[in-house]
């Protein structure tokens, strides 16, 4: 295991935001048993110490290459693309409307007690989840469009932060 190599390099994988999530999962236990530190647990202090290194590493890459936000942003890192989460708050006005209108929406829902408005939030942040994700997949794999994945990447967060709101409400109500 090359430690130079990016995550798709790691794990044997075309750079690309559609992966096969079977061959990644396949590919992951293998490395697992390479590098797993029970392998080395009669070696040398520094060869046990390099064995938990390198099964780190192979953790960090598999947990951002399963996650679709986290494989975006690593996609956009290779290109040279910072996604800028923190410095770069613009977003289309549209999209600042709605998410207004959905926080208003959980607020109200939550304040009711109202689980059944609760899950209607969240299928259809759900259903506006995928779309961004599939508009990503094509900015990044097809269009090669960085800038523009990087500000649908920043829209994905904004929901991924609400999407976690109402899993804390729905928690509150069951609590």
């Amino acid at each position: 295991m090359n430690p130079t190599q990016n995550h798709f390099e790691l794990f044997g994988l075309p750079p690309q935001f559609a992966i096969d999530a079977a061959a990644l999962q396949t590919r992951y236990r293998e490395l697992q048993r390479e590098v797993h530190p029970d392998r080395f647990a009669s070696a040398s202090q520094a060869e046990r110490r390099a064995s938990m290194q390198r099964a780190t590493r192979v953790n960090e890459a598999y947990q951002a290459l399963k996650s679709p936000l986290k494989r975006a942003e690593h996609l956009l890192q290779l290109h040279g693309v910072d996604p800028q989460f923190e410095t770069n708050t613009s977003m289309p006005p549209e999209f600042l409307a709605g998410q207004l209108a959905l926080r208003e929406a959980l607020e109200e829902a939550a304040g009711a007690s109202d689980a059944r408005r609760l899950e209607r939030l969240s299928a259809q942040l759900a259903g506006e989840r995928d779309a961004l994700l599939e508009r990503l997949g094509g900015q990044l794999d097809s269009q090669k469009a960085w800038a523009a994945a990087a500000a649908t990447l920043r829209q994905l967060m904004f929901l991924e932060r609400l999407r976690g709101d109402i899993g804390d409400a729905e928690e509150r109500m069951e609590g």
